[in-house]
Parts: C-alpha cells; structure tokens; sequence
C-alpha cells in the first residue's frame, strides 16, 4: 500500500520557520513529481511548490523567496522549508506524488497542521 506521511508541522510565531517531510513508502521515488499543497480553514486546497525528477521546482507566487521545495531521492523523502512565516501560511499541508505519464497516478497525504500564531 502505497503511503505519504507529512512530519514537522506544528504552531509557530510570526517570523519563525518550519522543515515539513513527507515519508512515502511503495512508491519510485525518484520517477514522481512531487509537490506540497495547503488548504486554510474555509479555502479550497491551493498548490504551494513542486519539484520535478530532474530537480527543477516551481512555487506558488506566495511560496517564492520564503519556501524551499526538495527531495532525497535515495530516502524517499519530500521536504518543505519554510522561513518567514506569517498567518496566511495557516494550513493543513499536504503532500502529493504524481506518477509519470505512463503510469498517471495521484497519490496524497493526511496532511500536517502548520499554525501561526504569536
């Protein structure tokens, strides 16, 4: 059974920073594209940055500068920096794996909270 399981969220101040992982099992690593997304309490599920299996990435406008997308491809590993938070990055994160185009599956996490608040 494939798994991704979302780590290191938590409830920080204003300012602070987060390392979130994703852990996933049963799946190639290394031939997804893997990406985080978020959803605030009240708002659709909105895409926040992703990384493709050659390492190139791309961020929502709201993610650039402050966030940092990256994969360990021999851990299996996705990761999600975070620097200068502020409470519109209040979220439940999610992590998703998309297959190739050969194999076009979609597979998601629980998620992981992330608040900020002083």
């Amino acid at each position: 059974q494939v798994r991704l399981v979302e780590s290191g969220g938590g409830l920080v101040q204003p300012g602070g920073h987060l390392r979130l992982s994703c852990t996933t099992s049963r799946i190639n690593f290394p031939i997804y594209t893997m990406a985080w997304y978020r959803q605030a309490p009240g708002k659709d599920r909105e895409f926040v940055a992703q990384i493709f299996t050659n390492g190139s990435t791309l961020y929502a406008d709201s993610a650039k500068v402050r966030f940092t997308i990256d994969r360990d491809n021999a851990q299996s590993i996705l990761y999600l920096q975070m620097t200068n938070l502020n409470d519109g990055d209040t979220a439940v994160y999610y992590c998703n794996a998309d297959g190739p185009a050969w194999h076009s599956v979609r597979y998601w996490g629980q998620g992981t909270q992330v608040t900020v608040s002083s």
